[in-house]
């Protein structure tokens, strides 16, 4: 959480959702306009596997390979994605209620940026959920 907090207050992306899981990870970004989608993942998967390798001292890659994303096509489709990752925990049985749940967004521990406006332009939008 310190990882996502430190880039988005770096200005490197927009947060809107996220939930980190026992062994996965769903984040809702809008990048900044100079960085890439990939370069944003980068910094989020380095940096905290820099933080955890340090800290637990591991000897073994912490993330896998790669990672999946779906751009987000309007506001619908932005509530969607919010409500997947936010549900996560519920959904795994990790707890009875999202905002329980402390690595995630519902909880409200960590400031998350709103919707863009521009998911309400019938064009689309920019802001990606991921998975990895």
């Amino acid at each position: 959480m310190e990882t996502l907090a430190h880039y988005r207050e770096k200005g490197i992306y927009q947060l809107h959702a996220f939930v980190a899981m026992p062994d996965h990870i769903h984040v809702l970004l809008t990048p900044a306009e100079d960085v890439s989608l990939e370069r944003a993942v980068q910094h989020i998967k380095g940096g905290s596997a820099r933080r955890i390798r340090e800290e637990l001292l591991f000897r073994f890659p912490v993330w896998q390979r790669g990672f999946s994303d779906h751009r987000i096509r309007d506001g619908a489709d932005y509530w969607t994605h919010v409500r997947y990752i936010e549900q996560n925990p519920v959904k795994r049985r990790l707890v009875a209620a999202a905002s329980e749940y402390q690595w995630s967004s519902a909880a409200g521990r960590l400031s998350v940026d709103a919707m863009p406006d521009m998911l309400n332009d019938v064009r689309g939008s920019e802001a990606t959920a991921l998975s990895g």
